[in-house]
């Protein structure tokens, strides 16, 4: 079975995910645990991506001291557009963002990414930063 019947995607993928956890082939990524971004609060979705830009800013924008890691993944179950950037920041889903309440498994490591320049990512954290003093949460429903 690949990854999009896997799905019921329409994407093919490769499919990856963006973290700071030190995971290895055969893990499962699993909603109902602290949320990477905002208040940190329960996650209800694991998020999933088939761009590679999309998986580093996860990487790069995770909770954590540890380095960030982007991991091929595949979905166990159905995936939806991530509403947190389609429909309301992007018309369609540019960013082949997606989320799923069924766990993803790890299929491997990305070693050879490349993060963003140093000024990028601090105006992307500023932004954040904005955001969470407007109150502004990702959708978690």
């Amino acid at each position: 079975m690949t990854s999009a019947d896997a799905a019921g995607s329409q994407d093919p993928g490769p499919f990856y995910h963006g973290t700071k956890a030190d995971l290895r082939p055969g893990d499962l990524l699993e909603p109902g645990y602290s949320s990477n971004f905002g208040e940190r609060r329960t996650a209800n979705f694991v998020y999933l991506t088939a761009t590679l830009d999309a998986a580093t800013w996860g990487a790069e924008l995770a909770v954590g001291a540890e380095p960030g890691r982007i991991y091929v993944v595949e979905p166990t179950g159905p995936i939806e557009d991530d509403p947190n950037l389609t429909d309301k920041k992007f018309p369609g889903n540019p960013t082949r963002s997606y989320r799923t309440r069924e766990p993803i498994r790890v299929l491997s490591e990305v070693r050879d990414w490349e993060g963003h320049p140093p000024h990028v990512l601090q105006a992307m954290r500023d932004h954040l930063d904005e955001l969470r003093r407007l109150g502004v949460e990702a959708i978690n429903d």
